[in-house]
């Protein structure tokens, strides 16, 4: 397995010369700083992936290249959207980037009501409240029907939460959800949210995969003629979000998704986390599943609350099974070693880590500390050792 690391470019508070002590070999980016569906220059490509090369490391995966809000609402004319997600795959395949992971998420991508949970033993970690989201989405957003996706307790919870909540509170929680847009994509406010909410007025689960579908049928002939792999992220949280439909959330939405254009080059992003957060997901079970379109995994833990809130775990402490997840991707890559393919090996990186020790000073992006994700790289280190010695 190969090791990355993901880097934010010019927004990461984290240097590629301190990445390069964590030990990984390989960086996983995007360029952040350009507008969904403009095409990304080959140049500006080019100078990122030597910048890169230059600190010692490989730009193996694009992490993303966004799919533009138009195309999963299935605004009008979307040719010139597709075809500037074309251009830019060519580009990227120019430069010699095989893998672009993506998601479908509508609106919001990742999504937490917490930046910084405090953890039993020191530090913080990210955390999703199902009543502060509710609060968010019924008095703050006050989204028509919201009441609806909510169970009582879960309303009585979010009402005693907003009651009591500061106005620094209030503020503080908004920062949180708008915390996973990434680069310089814009922020809202809860008014503005709700008036970007109205642009998805009835866009239903069906409609959003069929628009899903298009896509694929887009780009995925072009990704075939190039040489790339395309690896969908699944949904995190794996629930609807703000009355949205979310359509990557368990195996039966993976395998829609890879069956609506059978290719090699449709495939999987497998990240344990947004999959762990789902109570019917078995994450090793699913990789075993799809294992032959996993071109890329994030590796990451959650423990799970009753009521469906979750908060990030230590990378081998969480509900997911990590070393038999963790097996499944070995066996997968021998596999294809004993096929003969040229690229048996799995792209992964640790995702979102503890903020440990002076993390916190640093400010990092939030989930992607320095000394949080260095502590699950070395255990996730470790545990493939193991499993090589013999155990799988």
């Amino acid at each position: 397995m190969i090791e990355s690391w993901r880097w934010y470019g010019g927004f990461d508070r984290i240097s590629l010369a301190e990445i390069a002590q964590t030990g990984a070999t390989s960086i996983v980016t995007a360029l952040h700083e350009i507008p969904y569906g403009q095409v990304w220059p080959q140049q500006t490509i080019a100078d990122t992936r030597k910048q890169i090369a230059a600190a010692g490391f490989d730009w193996t995966v694009v992490e993303s290249l966004p799919v533009h809000e138009a195309i999963k609402r299935g605004d009008g004319d979307l040719g010139e959207l597709f075809a500037n997600y074309r251009q830019s795959m060519a580009h990227l395949a120019a430069e010699g980037i095989r893998v672009i992971c993506y998601n479908f998420m509508p609106l919001l991508d990742w999504t937490r009501t917490d930046l910084a949970s405090p953890v039993a033993r020191g530090g913080t970690c990210l955390r999703f409240s199902i009543p502060k989201m509710a609060a968010f989405d019924v008095y703050m957003v006050r989204r028509p029907g919201a009441e609806d996706d909510y169970t009582g307790d879960d309303l009585a919870a979010a009402k005693r939460w907003y009651d009591a909540a500061s106005p620094a509170d209030l503020e503080q929680l908004t920062g949180a959800i708008m915390a996973g847009l990434p680069g310089a994509y814009a922020r809202y406010d809860a008014d503005g949210l709700r008036e970007a909410l109205d642009s998805f007025a009835g866009l239903d689960r069906a409609a959003l995969r069929q628009n899903h579908k298009r896509f694929l049928e887009e780009v995925i002939p072009t990704a075939e003629e190039l040489g790339l792999k395309l690896a969908v992220h699944p949904d995190d949280p794996p629930r609807n979000l703000l009355g949205l439909p979310r359509i990557v959330s368990d195996a039966d939405d993976i395998d829609w998704i890879l069956s609506a254009v059978d290719s090699p080059a449709n495939g999987l992003t497998l990240c344990a986390g947004s999959l762990g957060a789902n109570p019917k997901n078995d994450v090793p079970a699913i990789a075993e599943r799809f294992a032959g379109k996993i071109h890329f995994a994030h590796l990451r833990n959650v423990s799970k609350d009753p009521d469906g809130s979750f908060e990030e775990a230590a990378h081998l402490t969480g509900d997911t099974d990590m070393p038999a997840l963790v097996a499944v991707l070995l066996r997968e890559e021998r596999r294809r070693r004993d096929e003969g393919r040229d690229d048996a090996e799995i792209v992964f990186r640790p995702d979102h880590g503890h903020e440990l020790l002076d993390d916190a000073a640093r400010a990092a992006h939030p989930g992607y500390p320095l000394i949080g994700r260095l502590r699950g790289l070395a255990e996730l280190r470790g545990v493939i050792a193991g499993l090589r010695l013999g155990m799988i």
